[in-house]
């Protein structure tokens, strides 16, 4: 078998980091000046690299993130009461294999969707399927598949989804139909998947958003319960770029005379 038909085979494969770098080694002549286990670690490697590519992309895909966000573009100089440590231990997905809530509260626009994202793309380069959902859509979503007879099996999608990205909680009011299924989504994670949660308001405040006592017991003793906090602080990141990014001009305070 030629070089040529060693590649073709590789494809049909589906080794194509394989394929490519065999064409390279072919290419600049590495193949006949390297040893051949030293070559075959090389192809080897290559192909893993281009599976995990493959493999993160269509995770990151599948998430359904609002905007790319990765935990290397977070500012670390914005007084946002943001701890490196616990990001960082945050980022070894840990918690995602010990089934664990992440909570993220704080006022608009200090980066809360951003953290939570980065974060779901970090699960998505480990290998973890992730889902993300902003809960202004959530919850229309769910009563759509209710009449549309979906709700079971999208229920059962998330529960089985091992980390769920619930945005933006809290920005309005739940009605019975949006409580129970908040339940139910509680319910199946609870010491069975992850969730991150982000919310403008402080978990003191999920009762009345919730808006039925019992109801609000339960879901927020699942998912407060053994959860990870970040309480974020300080001014609205988009305020602040906002004002980085106009002219000097317009900045400047004017002289009275």
């Amino acid at each position: 078998m030629n070089d040529q038909a060693t590649i073709e085979r590789m494809k049909q494969m589906k080794l194509y980091g394989m394929a490519d770098a065999y064409r390279a080694a072919m290419e600049t002549g590495a193949d006949r000046s390297q040893a051949v286990n030293e070559l075959l670690a090389r192809l080897v490697e290559a192909e893993w690299q281009d599976k995990h590519v493959r493999r993160t992309q269509r995770l990151a895909r599948s998430a359904r993130f609002r905007s790319e966000s990765a935990l290397s573009d977070i500012d670390w100089l914005a007084n946002r009461n943001l701890d490196r440590a616990v990001i960082t231990s945050l980022a070894e997905c840990r918690f995602i294999a010990e089934k664990r809530t992440v909570i993220v509260t704080g006022p608009t626009g200090v980066g809360k969707s951003f953290v939570a994202q980065a974060l779901g793309t970090q699960a998505c380069e480990v290998g973890f399927a992730t889902a993300y959902w902003n809960c202004t859509k959530l919850f229309p979503a769910l009563k759509e598949k209710q009449r549309d007879g979906a709700y079971a099996r999208f229920i059962s999608l998330l529960a089985k989804t091992p980390l769920l990205i619930l945005d933006d909680f809290g920005l309005a009011r739940l009605d019975a139909n949006d409580r129970l299924a908040l339940l139910e989504i509680a319910e199946d994670r609870y010491n069975k998947a992850a969730t991150i949660v982000t919310s403008q308001l402080p978990v003191s405040a999920w009762h009345e958003i919730i808006g039925d006592q019992t109801i609000a017991d339960a879901i927020c003793d699942r998912f407060v319960h053994r959860a990870i906090r970040l309480e974020m602080s300080g001014q609205s990141m988009r305020a602040r770029q906002s004002n980085e990014n106009r002219p000097l001009a317009e900045t400047q305070i004017p002289v009275l005379v």
